[in-house]
C-alpha cells in the first residue's frame, strides 16, 4: 500500500511543533511561501475520490477520520493560528499543492489578518416548549388576559375560551422562542468579530425532545473570550426554568470565517 496522496490538515504562519502528541507523529510539515503546510500521506486504497466517497458511508470510519482531523488542528491551533482545511483535503502530487498555495497566497494572508488572534465558538440553543408553556401566564400578557376572562366565566363560555386560549399558546410559544432566540444572538453578537447563521436541526436530527431555536457560530477575538463565555453562562442560569438550553462548544478551528479568492489572471 503506498501513501502517495497529501491529505492537508491546515496552513499556519509559522512552522509547527510537531511533537508531544501520539496524533502529531504521522504529521509532516513542508514551507511554501510564506505558509507551513500541515500534512500526512495517505494512500489511493482509503483516499481515492471513489474510496473516499464509500468510506464517508461507513459511519465508524467517517467519525474517527473526522474526529482526527479536527483534533490535529486544534492540536496546531495551541501555538498557532490557522486557516483550517476541509476534512478529506486531497492533493495529487506536492506540485498540485504548491499550485495551489500560490494561486490563493494574496487570500491567504488576508484570511489569517482576518482570524489572526480570533476563536470559533458554536452556539446552539433549544427551547423546552412545554417548560415554556407552563410559565405562558407570567410571559404573555395576553394568556394572562384570557386567563382571566376563563376564570370569570361561566362553564360554557370557560370551555370556549380554553379552547381559544391552546391556540394562542402555541402562537405565543413561538414568538417567545423567536424572541429568546434573537436577544441571546444580538447579545453574543455584540462581543463577536463576525457570526454566521446556520439551519435549525430537526428533532430526529439533534436526537432531543426540545426545539432547537438557533443555530450559529461566532468569531470571537481572544480577549474577549471570558466575557463571551461568561454571558453564555449568565444566560444558561437566567432563563433555564422557562426551559431555554443553551449548548455552547469551542474553540474551534474558523472553518466558518475562512473565504478564499483565487488570484486574477
Amino acid at each position: 500500500m503506498t501513501n502517495n496522496l497529501i491529505y492537508v490538515y491546515c496552513l499556519a504562519n509559522s512552522p509547527p511543533v510537531l511533537t508531544g502528541h501520539n496524533d502529531l507523529a504521522i504529521l509532516q510539515s513542508i514551507k511554501i511561501g510564506d505558509f507551513s503546510v500541515i500534512y500526512k500521506r495517505v494512500s489511493e486504497d482509503e483516499f481515492s475520490e471513489e474510496n473516499f466517497k464509500a468510506n464517508l458511508s461507513d459511519l465508524k470510519w467517517l467519525e474517527t477520520n473526522a474526529r482526527e482531523h479536527v483534533g490535529v488542528i486544534n492540536l496546531i491551533m495551541e501555538n498557532d493560528s490557522v486557516i483550517p482545511f476541509k476534512f478529506g483535503t486531497i492533493f495529487q502530487s506536492e506540485e498540485n499543492l504548491r499550485k495551489f498555495i500560490l494561486d490563493y497566497s494574496g487570500s491567504l494572508h488576508e484570511n489569517f489578518l482576518y482570524i489572526n488572534d480570533k476563536e470559533e465558538w458554536a452556539i446552539k440553543i433549544y427551547c423546552d416548549r412545554i417548560a415554556l408553556s407552563h410559565k405562558i401566564d407570567e410571559l404573555s400578557e395576553d394568556a394572562a388576559s384570557l386567563e382571566r376572562q376563563i376564570m370569570a366565566s361561566s362553564p360554557g363560555k370557560a370551555f370556549l375560551l380554553r379552547r381559544k386560549k391552546t391556540e394562542l399558546i402555541e402562537n405565543e410559544l413561538d414568538r417567545l422562542c423567536k424572541l429568546y432566540g434573537q436577544d441571546y444572538y444580538n447579545r453574543l453578537k455584540n462581543l463577536s468579530v463576525s457570526t454566521s447563521l446556520n439551519n435549525l436541526l430537526p428533532k430526529d436530527f439533534t436526537g432531543r425532545d426540545d426545539t432547537m431555536i438557533l443555530n450559529a457560530v461566532f468569531l470571537v477575538s481572544k480577549s474577549n473570550v471570558p466575557d463571551f463565555t461568561n454571558t453564555v453562562d449568565q444566560l444558561k442560569k437566567g432563563n433555564k426554568s422557562s426551559g431555554m438550553f443553551i449548548e455552547a462548544t469551542g474553540p474551534w478551528p474558523p472553518f466558518s470565517f475562512i473565504s478564499l479568492k483565487e488570484k486574477q489572471r
